[in-house]
């Protein structure tokens, strides 16, 4: 039984960011599934058990018995090891894609202290603006490939709380059991796509900007299926 992929999106945007990718590998024949992580800034932390949640509620009506590929982009990362202990269907593959690695034990925190104190200062009634507000125009507009799917990507973005970033996501013992790979699109993921290269796993590069699955999605799609060893030429 052919493995169906899991698109999981960071919760700093929205699904919009892997949809073009998804309907390259479904037109080629494979199934996806892109679960929305949309709500998981509601209410109070913990976070990341919403995100174990919504993953598993989107599988929900697929059969336990089916293997999944893990596909993590940015800070999806961080919860990739609380997904793959959250889930009943065996996981035969987790991909990062230009993605934030989890720590190799113990727990990870989401945000660097450098980063938290670039961020507080943005802070309103606890919330953050949207993600791409904290940047400049011109680390933001590269990103897109036109308006039309700027202004789809933007529009869905939740507005986190702090809180969101302050949190730290537990790493469950064993849940790289599996073959796990790494996607590069480029700086400053360079670090850590040498650290997955320390670790063991298969490293790629895809050069573009941290968006890059919404550029060219048919290259992201044809890259993915070789990772996990599925043939590439049917895209």
């Amino acid at each position: 039984m052919e493995p169906i992929f899991v698109l999981v999106h960071s919760p700093s945007v929205g699904p919009s960011t892997w949809r073009p990718v998804a309907d390259h590998l479904t037109a080629a024949g494979n199934r996806v599934r892109v679960p929305s992580l949309l709500h998981v800034g509601a209410g109070a932390p913990p976070f990341w058990p919403r995100v174990v949640e919504a993953v598993r509620d989107d599988l929900r009506q697929v059969p336990a018995d089916s293997p999944v590929v893990l596909v993590a982009h940015s800070n999806a990362g961080l919860f990739m090891p609380v997904i793959r202990s959250g889930l009943d269907h065996p996981v035969t593959g987790s991909v990062f894609v230009d993605a934030a690695l989890p720590a190799r034990s113990g727990s990870t925190p989401v945000a660097a202290p450098e980063l938290l104190e670039f961020l507080r200062p943005m802070t309103v009634n606890g919330r953050l603006p949207l993600w791409t507000d904290w940047w400049d125009e011109a680390d933001v507009a590269p990103m897109f490939p036109d308006p039309a799917v700027r202004r789809a990507v933007v529009e869905e973005q939740p507005t986190l709380p702090l809180s969101y970033y302050e949190q730290r996501i537990p790493v469950p013992g064993g849940w790289d059991d599996h073959p796990c790979s790494y996607v590069l699109f480029g700086p400053p993921y360079d670090d850590l796509a040498a650290e997955a290269g320390e670790r063991g796993w298969r490293v790629a590069h895809l050069p573009g900007e941290h968006l890059h699955q919404i550029v060219d999605p048919a290259g992201t799609a044809r890259l993915l299926l070789e990772l996990v060893g599925r043939d590439p030429e049917t895209l």
